[in-house]
């Protein structure tokens, strides 16, 4: 009954746009007001239909085929740039009102054709301006922004880093979501990008896949030639442990975790999973640690009190820990002092804004803390934006990031 009232309400809201852009279609010739009526009718059935035909793969999205899930973006997209031409139909429909109301009132004709007056032609051409902003953006994102990789490069100055330490620079990459891959090419281009780096060390903050172990394969070759001196590190996301897929049996999902640990192993990849390893250098050490997911709402399989073992807080210590909301919650205030915390997960909503001194995306106003660098109690937090993507096949604005770390000793004050 819910799916019912639901497509109802998308069907009067589709006639209430497609009335407000009859008035634009004055003037074409009815073979073109067909066609674009056709075209209209067409995309706004095509979800509903969807529903309809593939009601399991809409339900579970991060096990949607690959054009499945395109074919729902064009149609989210279309939504939004259809929801653009609503509030501005709307709000020249309420004005109409009111001056019907106001002509009816004051008019001294006794005969009156019509209540409200037509459509201005200028806001119907407005409001077509306005759904065109999302529709390209989008589209953009979609096409061109998800492979529009950028190095973010950070310097963090810390007293407890070793001196053999001092300028000792890791890369870090977040949230690959393999399943959502469509260009090779891009994705081989950013990976060259990685290498010339030439960090010390690699670490991969989690979510390799969306839900499966077998979308990441036709990449482990090109992860095996990723190279760092001190080693690549890797952790688990909360997509890597295949919850959001209808498995057949708890066997099955167990098999398909299996499969996803070998390949982080087959990728040449250390899998921290609430573990530790120490990086010496010229006698001198640092901690690299790495926990399962943590995160509010996502599972809290992370355990920092067993991974710190018996290390001391003097000690320097880098926490790759996937959810961000791990730190606000837990590292920050712990008493193991973890200098550093590397995290992914949030994608940046992998869309916003960002300029020198001003950032914005909607994911705020559930991360407050949701990308770059944070400092609190002398410990640092880094969020990476993400590399791939997930449910909206694009990006706009928050472009996919690869991170360059550089830390420095600073003289204890």
């Amino acid at each position: 009954m819910s799916i019912l009232i639901l497509l109802l309400c998308l069907f009067v809201l589709d006639f209430y746009v497609f009335q407000g852009l009859k008035s634009l279609m004055a003037d074409f010739d009815p073979s073109g007001r067909n066609w674009i009526a056709f075209f209209y009718w067409l995309l706004s059935a095509s979800f509903p239909l969807m529903w309809l035909l593939f009601p399991d793969e809409l339900r579970k999205p991060s096990g949607a085929p690959q054009w499945l899930s395109l074919i729902t973006n064009a149609w989210m997209i279309a939504g939004i740039s259809k929801l653009m031409l609503v509030l501005s139909f709307f709000g020249e429909d309420l004005f109409r009102f009111g001056e019907g109301i106001v002509n009816r009132v004051l008019s001294t004709q006794a005969d009156e054709s019509s209540f409200l007056p037509s459509r201005r032609r200028f806001v119907g051409q407005t409001a077509l301006v306005l759904a065109a902003l999302p529709l390209v953006s989008l589209t953009y994102g979609m096409v061109r922004g998800r492979y529009q990789f950028k190095v973010h490069r950070k310097h963090i100055y810390t007293p407890d880093l070793p001196e053999d330490f001092d300028g000792f620079t890791i890369t870090q990459i977040s949230d690959f979501h393999a399943g959502s891959i469509d260009s090779p090419d891009a994705i081989r281009k950013a990976f060259q990008t990685i290498q010339e780096l030439n960090s010390d060390l690699l670490v991969f903050t989690g979510d390799l896949v969306n839900s499966q172990s077998s979308e990441v394969e036709p990449w482990l070759d090109d992860f095996r030639q990723l190279t760092a001196r001190f080693g690549k590190y890797s952790i688990l996301g909360n997509h890597d442990y295949g919850h959001y897929f209808e498995w057949a049996s708890p066997l099955e999902e167990e098999a398909n975790f299996n499969r996803l640990l070998g390949h982080h192993r087959s990728m040449g990849f250390d899998l921290l999973m609430n573990d530790k390893r120490t990086i010496q250098c010229n006698g001198s050490a640092i901690h690299l640690l790495g926990v399962e997911n943590w995160g509010v709402g996502f599972g809290q399989l992370g355990d920092l009190d067993r991974t710190l073992g018996d290390l001391g807080a003097s000690d320097f210590k880098v926490l790759l820990s996937h959810d961000p909301t791990h730190w606000e919650q837990v590292v920050k205030d712990h008493p193991g002092n973890v200098q550093l915390t590397l995290s992914g997960h949030t994608h940046g909503m992998q869309m916003g804004i960002e300029f020198p001194g001003f950032k914005w995306s909607p994911i705020q106003y559930r991360y407050p803390r949701w990308s770059d660098l944070h400092t609190e109690n002398d410990r640092f937090l880094y969020i990476n934006r993400g590399f791939g993507v997930l449910g909206y096949r694009g990006r706009v604005g928050i472009w996919p990031e690869i991170t360059h770390i550089t830390l420095h000793k600073t003289k204890d004050v």
